[in-house]
């Protein structure tokens, strides 16, 4: 099954719009102390298995991580455990930067 694809402007019209998109970033703590988008839930790619109940299945979900594979795996791996509204932020947090945030430290 094809996983929606979201894009960085797409995804700031969704929060500025007051859509209640929960933004899941999947890096490792390492890469969120470089950069992080606010208001984001950290849970590293390993760790989704363990920790699905931190997530709303009513709200949508877009997945990031730093240029979008990670993500869409666990994108794949959400809407196979039933979750119905999930998208892969498009070019990761590396994307993010350059079209929304440039102030932010690229790695």
């Amino acid at each position: 099954m094809p996983i929606a694809e979201i894009t960085p402007q797409e995804l700031q019209s969704q929060l500025n719009g007051g859509t209640d998109v929960l933004i899941l970033d999947v890096r490792e703590p390492w890469e969120l102390e470089l950069c992080s988008v606010p208001g984001a839930l950290a849970i590293p790619m390993n760790e989704i298995p363990q920790r699905l109940g931190e997530l709303d299945r009513s709200r949508p979900i877009a997945v990031m991580c730093h240029h979008g594979g990670r993500s869409l795996r666990v994108a794949h791996f959400l809407v196979q455990q039933g979750f119905p509204s999930v998208s892969n932020l498009s070019g990761g947090i590396d994307a993010w930067r350059e079209q929304i945030d440039p102030s932010m430290r690229p790695y």
